[in-house]
């Protein structure tokens, strides 16, 4: 049965029912520990992907100069079939016309053979390679993907091109380009939209009339068929070559013919050369698969096409954030495999840009950055990111710069050696690389996984370890002052790790938990194993906090196998312990000192959770908050540390392989820019919780879900980073939470899976290759106890071409980058340096780009890359953020939480804290908030830009910044939609302020609550976090703070002392002019 609403005169149909009952373990935990509130049910999804259309081909059907005839197919019939003269399209170019060579036979040198190498007995001998055959390559078939029309004067996106190496990887949003015309039929054939806001949609002015809120203007590129050009590549042809349009000239088709045939000459074997027979080798004594060889060094096909856009004229839209980075095209054959998985998913590993310039001069003369955004895990657990492990413990390295055998190296001698694709060293290959020791038989070599995958995971044998692998311990460092008691952390603590004793990683069955409780004394408990018969847990005070005694670590760090029960009775009695503590003293300083010395033989994790400000001993913090200083140029002081003993310590911590992670609880003043410097430099986190109290069922909620993900997170131990590269590059500064043990070491005591790390490169030798590559390597100990090495290869191609380079810049590794760059400069130099930095290198960009690619004039508008459209307002959002927007009413507190955030949250989240997401919720579409008919996974409507203009009085909307959601309810917002949404008759009665939305009989109830918790679903972006934002319910006519507030997060709003998005551009307009 059908349920209609009628507003504003139009007949609206509802949606069916939808039934989520996926539930998730850690809220599961929150709700048993949160009180007096109802039970509801979270769905679990991940985003459907999105295919594109395929590619449009021109074929060369003709082979003889001096003319192509060229037929071209695609969308439009108006396009005939047209003869281009061959020489006349070569001048559209700066490279020489293309020539089509007649076969040649020439005969193919034979491979000397190698002197024999002794063998062991179990390894049977290598066969003799075949002679290889004769004869020249022949000549591949020609295939040209069809060039995109010309960008019309509202063109705004760059183009779909293929993504050669992740396209299975990547997650694509769905394609803004929409025809609208085609948009309005396919609305015209959907069922009837609710009649909350039929206005909207009769009349095509609405939040969700146009698609992925693109300008109906736009014209529609032409997507490119990525399975098909993987195809080719498996194939050994070479990748069609892309038609490049020219700025200055304004053709038909803009198209740049580069060379595809590969030099022939003396330095060049042909078929001959050695390592292009490989695949007549019979490495394993059974038949091997052919490798495809990759031609001598040649210049690669065009890259990405450069699409200047107006900054003024077509707006950025949300949904561009959403797109993958430009793809990265690589020459034929450059990986050994024809592998779709042979070069690094961005996700995991990406540059800011994706065509490496071969000189330092290029480099500074683009005012592009180069530097690499490192995110080593997807998730927080391995089942939900898997990655090929090789168990055979046969690593293969350079022997020079110790670089990991890579898809990109290049093998010799029969396949007996292999050349570093880093530093050109030639290396022997392990004799058992092509035999399983376990079975006794030979292997594919082709089929190994570090030759078909960019991200692998080796077991590490004996020669990688300096003592036994580290067992995971948690050594929990808790509050249980008055101020701790009284809010409930103590008990909510307590429930949390009970109830999570079973998500603990716990496999090898070597985990190790303690306790130590801090006041204006120390409190250690002794816990019994479980076989001690009369064992009870007994405590011991010290309340000599310069000379704290020690009490034996084997009776206070006990194996959570053995001790399960006693675990369990002790975290039960515990809150009871200190219910009647009227101690308002906090000696956090001697508890960290005293929990350093407890596992610092062993290493270990040290988990402090705090409601107070340290005010005894060591460490002593002072109340410095001072008003009259925020938003002036002394604000910075109150972000810098107060104490050294915080970052000494920390260093000394991570000698000892000692991290530790903070989760700040007060309402009060609690100093987190001194204490968040614990995490900083030991591989940790800082989490804050102001106001927190367990009364409020969200906050108690919050706080145990984030707490039980967070212990059940696999994380590495004892873990070391080092990022190599091409000669020629070198890894020149490191961003993010650890300590630089040397110049390009990077130690983690415990390596999260929830931050990521940026590393900028200096070029220091001009490059002299078409592909340059780079190799993060972590060498961690798994919480399992097996010590293990995951190694991320990216390969990129260079140019020597401005336009390359900025067609090919990644516009969120960019903002990523110059993130971490504000942090560190708004701890070193203030706020105010930090915000002029990058105003004035946005300003710095434009003007480069207007100066050497626009030809020095703009006209009226501001031109930049279609790729890099989004840059401006993303340094608008960064520099708006609460971290380090220009405000007077930011608490230090908070505005340090942020400045941690800023410095850590992986791409796909910081884009989204710096640019937060609004969804139209009353007039979204019929599908959004229920599965996918294919995937089953829930859908959301379409995000918009973030401004004020997009928001109608009688709306309903959700805001994300992926750390607090504001559901918006418009002033007049109809009755029938409050009663729909929140059980209420009228918005008077609706309860604002932190809490969450009730679930009703309402199937646009559930639709509303579907959205909100798909929003939350960060698996789906291919990340890993423990967050759970707290959802705040504002009414537009109600607290005018809370909706100041939210509305802080419309970044192209003028709000406090910064400029709207229009003023922003304008002012950009000025400066470049």
């Amino acid at each position: 049965m059908s349920t209609y609403y009628v507003v504003r005169g139009y007949r609206m149909a509802a949606a069916g029912p939808v039934n989520l009952t996926a539930q998730h373990p850690s809220f599961c935990v929150a709700w048993r520990v949160a009180v007096a509130v109802s039970t509801w049910k979270r769905p679990d999804c991940n985003p459907a992907s999105q295919t594109s259309s395929p590619a449009s081909e021109l074929t060369i059907t003709d082979h003889r100069p001096p003319t192509i005839s060229i037929p071209i197919s695609s969308r439009s019939n108006t396009h005939p079939t047209s003869t281009w003269d061959l020489d006349s399209v070569s001048r559209l170019s700066s490279s020489p016309p293309l020539r089509l060579l007649p076969p040649t036979s020439t005969s193919a040198p034979a491979a000397a053979p190698s002197s024999p190498v002794p063998r062991p007995t179990d390894y049977p001998p290598r066969e003799p390679l075949p002679s290889l055959t004769s004869g020249a390559p022949k000549l591949p078939d020609i295939s040209i993907m069809a060039s995109p029309p010309p960008p019309g004067e509202n063109y705004g996106g760059f183009q779909d091109q293929n993504h050669q190496g992740y396209a299975n990887d990547e997650q694509t949003a769905q394609q803004s380009y929409e025809d609208p015309a085609a948009a309005q039929q396919q609305a015209a054939h959907k069922k009837k939209k609710r009649g909350y806001a039929a206005q909207a949609f009769e009349v095509g002015s609405g939040a969700n009339a146009t698609v992925g809120g693109q300008p109906s203007t736009l014209n529609k590129p032409l997507a490119r068929d990525t399975s098909s050009f993987l195809k080719d590549t498996a194939r050994n042809s070479p990748p069609p070559p892309r038609l490049r349009p020219t700025v200055a000239t304004r053709l038909p088709i803009r198209a740049t013919l580069l060379r595809v045939l590969p030099r022939l000459g003396p330095g060049a074997p042909a078929v001959g050369g050695i390592t292009q027979g490989m695949g007549g080798m019979n490495l394993s004594g059974g038949g091997q698969a052919q490798q495809p060889q990759a031609a001598p060094q040649a210049r690669p096909v065009a890259l990405n096409q450069l699409y200047p856009t107006d900054l003024l004229g077509q707006p950025f839209s949300v949904s561009e954030l959403d797109l993958p980075p430009p793809p990265i095209i690589l020459p034929p054959n450059t990986s050994v495999t024809p592998s779709p998985d042979a070069n690094c998913p961005p996700r995991y590993f990406r540059s800011t840009l994706n065509a490496v310039p071969t000189t330092n001069s290029l480099l500074k003369k683009s005012k592009l950055p180069l530097a690499l955004v490192i995110q080593p895990y997807g998730s927080l657990h391995d089942d939900e990111d898997p990655i090929p492990v090789v168990q055979d413990q046969v690593i293969s390295r350079c022997r020079r710069c110790r670089t990991y055998i890579n898809p990109y190296v290049t093998f010799l001698d029969q396949g007996h050696r292999w050349r570093c694709n880093m530093c050109n060293l030639t290396n022997d290959v392990p004799q058992a690389f092509d035999w399983d020791a376990a079975a006794q038989q030979s292997v594919n070599r082709w089929e190994r996984p570090e030759l078909n995958h960019a991200v692998v995971e080796f077991v590490a044998p004996q020669e990688y370890m300096v003592r036994p692998p580290q067992p995971l311990i948690y050594l929990f460092c808790f509050d249980v002052s008055y101020a701790a008691d009284s809010t409930g952390l103590l008990a909510t603590m307590a429930r949390t790790i009970l109830d999570s004793l079973n998500r603990i990683p716990n496999a090898d069955r070597r985990t190790r938990l303690g306790f130590l409780a801090v006041d204006s004394g120390l409190h250690y408990f002794s816990i019994p194993k479980d076989s001690d018969e009369n064992g009870e847990t007994s405590m011991l005070v010290v309340s000599d906090l310069d000379e704290p005694f020690l009490p034996i670590p084997a009776d206070l760090l006990v194996p959570l196998s053995e001790s399960r029960q006693s675990i369990e009775t002790f975290l039960q009695k515990l809150p009871n312990m200190f219910q009647n503590n009227q101690s308002n003293g906090s000696a956090m300083g001697s508890a960290l000192r005293a929990s350093h010395k407890l596992i610092s033989s062993l290493g270990g994790k040290i988990v402090v959770l705090t409601a107070s400000l340290p005010n005894l001993g060591v460490g002593k913090l002072e109340m410095r908050e001072d008003k009259k200083l925020l938003g002036t140029s002394k604000e910075g002081g109150l972000l810098q540390t107060a104490n050294s003993f915080y970052k000494s310590f920390a260093v000394e911590c991570s000698k000892s392989q000692v991290s530790i992670d903070m989760f700040l609880f007060s309402s009060q003043y609690q100093d987190v820019a001194s204490l968040s410097n614990l995490p900083r430099y030991t591989g940790g986190q800082t989490w804050f919780y102001p106001g927190w109290h367990a009364s409020r069922p969200e906050d108690a909620l919050k706080f145990a879900s984030e707490f039980s993900d967070y212990l059940s997170s696999e994380i590495g131990l004892e873990a070391v980073l080092r990022v190599r590269a091409t000669s020629g590059l070198r890894m020149n500064t490191f961003y993010g939470n650890f300590f630089n043990r040397s110049s390009d070491l990077c130690a983690f005591p415990a390596f999260p899976r929830d931050q990521c790390y940026v590393v900028e490169v200096a070029i220091d030798e001009n490059i002299n290759k078409n592909v340059i590559c780079l190799q993060a390597a972590v060498l961690h100990t798994t919480c399992n106890g097996e010590r293990r090495i995951r190694v991320m290869t990216l390969a990129l191609p260079t140019t020597t071409n401005l336009s390359d380079m900025y067609a090919s810049a990644d516009q969120c590794a960019i903002t990523t980058y110059f993130s971490h760059k504000a942090v560190e400069r708004t701890l070193s130099n203030g706020l105010d340096a930090a915000r002029d930095a990058l105003q004035s290198k946005l300003t710095e960009l434009l003007q480069t780009f207007k100066k050497e690619l626009a030809g020095g004039s703009m006209g009226g508008g501001l031109q930049f890359p279609a790729n890099l459209r989004g840059l401006p307002l993303l340094f608008l959002g960064l520099i708006k953020n609460v971290g380090l927007r220009k405000s007077a009413q930011i608490p230090s507190d908070i505005r340090s939480a942020a400045l941690c955030m800023l410095s850590t949250l992986p791409v796909p989240l910081l884009m989204r804290y710096i640019y937060p997401r609004l969804y139209s919720l009353h007039d979204m579409p019929d599908n959004a908030g229920t599965p996918d008919a294919e995937t089953g996974h829930i859908v959301l409507p379409p995000a918009m830009n973030l401004s004020s203009e997009k928001i109608v009085p009688y709306g309903l909307y959700l805001i994300d910044d992926g750390q607090t959601q504001f559901l918006w309810v418009g002033r007049d917002a109809v009755p029938q939609l409050i009663m729909d949404v929140f059980g209420v008759e009228d918005r008077s009665q609706l309860a604002v302020g932190k809490g969450r939305v009730p679930e009703l009989e309402s199937d646009f109830n559930e639709r509303i609550r579907a959205v909100i918790q798909k929003s939350r679903d960060y698996k789906s972006l291919g990340v890993g976090s423990i967050i759970v934002p707290h959802l705040y319910i504002v009414r537009e006519d109600g607290e005018p703070s809370l909706k100041l507030w939210a509305q802080t997060l419309l970044v192209e709003d003028r709000a406090d002392q910064g400029m709207s998005a229009g003023q922003w551009l304008g002012m950009m307009r000025e400066k470049v002019g």
